[in-house]
């Protein structure tokens, strides 16, 4: 018999299909119900064709306590904006919270009406910290005593994974420019004109230039992890495939570093982790961690100018797994005390 139990909350979309695929295949907590206002009364399979046979359960039309009743934890892959009404409920019914939305990442109440547009409507949540912000390489102990967790957004999760490293050297400081490559599944089930696939695979395009809404959450992980005073300029591209993330972000380093200098900041930080492969030998590729929970990391030291010289830094991940799904169950398990890597540790195809 398994030891936990869980329920997903907000199952119908990608993000929900990958983590009820994890919890299916996990040695020790128990998916025992899926809510969704979508596909009420139909088998998972129906809609997530790949689980076809491989569980008895259907979408139930649940409030967030009938979804909590009995079970040590609850994963919500609701969007943005409506776990800020759904969550609570959850704790009061006394389940432990993954939330995969960015309602409640920010501490800075300001900075989230600014990005999302709307009055938070739990501010003193924010204030207080209820959430621990979710990024195992970052906050793992935080992480394995919290109540509530608050998954990182999938730029967020590549960009800060690859500065990381910097910031804790107290290396990054200044203006970062950084250009993020991301597949269609990012943008959700639902169709759009930018995401629908007649465009979508034929096309490159910008969007929410200099004002993605992950800025901010990348701004305060940067900042917990001793860089302060850095200054994002961050440019989304939506290219033709259909899931995978590759960030390349330019920083101005001391002309003293060195590629070795570099290397050993960069394997100190992650030697060890069990999801992050720093790489010297090529730089990352999205194709080396879709389908996986993994993310990569590596670099190019370009020539001094002077006093410094420009460092690119390149990071991949898969913006379903590692970027949401995946580390939503890699937190999980933390918080149940569980070993991390539990269900998580296919390599993910190749190619």
């Amino acid at each position: 018999m398994k030891r936990f139990r869980a329920a997903v909350v907000g199952g119908s979309g990608y993000g929900g299909a990958e983590i009820i695929r994890r919890l299916l295949i996990h040695p020790e907590v128990e998916l025992v119900r899926v809510a969704s206002i979508d596909h009420v009364g139909e088998p998972l399979g129906a809609v997530h064709l790949s689980l076809t046979g491989r569980t008895s359960l259907r979408f139930e039309n649940l409030s967030p306590a009938e979804a909590a009743a009995g079970c040590d934890v609850v994963l919500m892959g609701l969007p943005h904006k409506v776990s800020a009404d759904k969550a609570p409920a959850v704790l009061a019914a006394g389940a432990k919270v993954v939330d995969m939305s960015g309602d409640f990442r920010l501490r800075d109440a300001a900075a989230y009406a600014r990005y999302y547009g709307v009055e938070h409507p739990r501010a003193a949540m924010l204030a207080a910290g209820t959430f621990v912000y979710g990024l195992p390489e970052l906050n793992r102990e935080a992480i394995r005593a919290a109540r509530a967790v608050a998954s990182p957004g999938c730029f967020a999760t590549t960009i800060e994974l690859g500065l990381l490293p910097l910031a804790r050297a107290g290396k990054l400081r200044g203006l970062l420019h950084v250009v993020g490559v991301t597949g269609s599944s990012g943008s959700g089930v639902a169709p759009s004109p930018g995401t629908h696939h007649p465009v979508r695979a034929v096309n490159l395009k910008t969007y929410k230039v200099l004002d993605h809404q992950h800025t901010p959450e990348i701004l305060e992980t940067l900042a917990a992890a001793g860089a302060p005073d850095v200054q994002l300029r961050f440019v989304p591209v939506s290219a033709p495939l259909s899931r995978g993330i590759l960030i390349t972000t330019f920083v101005e380093v001391d002309a003293a570093e060195t590629n070795d200098s570099l290397a050993a900041l960069y394997a100190s930080s992650y030697d060890g982790e069990p999801f992050v492969r720093f790489v010297r030998e090529r730089l990352p590729e999205v194709a080396a961690v879709s389908g996986s929970n993994f993310a990569e990391v590596g670099f190019t030291l370009g020539e001094a100018h002077g006093a410094t010289r420009t460092l690119v830094v390149v990071s991949a991940t898969d913006n379903l797994i590692k970027g949401g799904a995946g580390q939503a169950i890699q937190n999980m398990n933390l918080m149940l005390g569980l070993p991390e890597t539990l269900s998580l540790e296919d390599p993910g195809p190749w190619p």
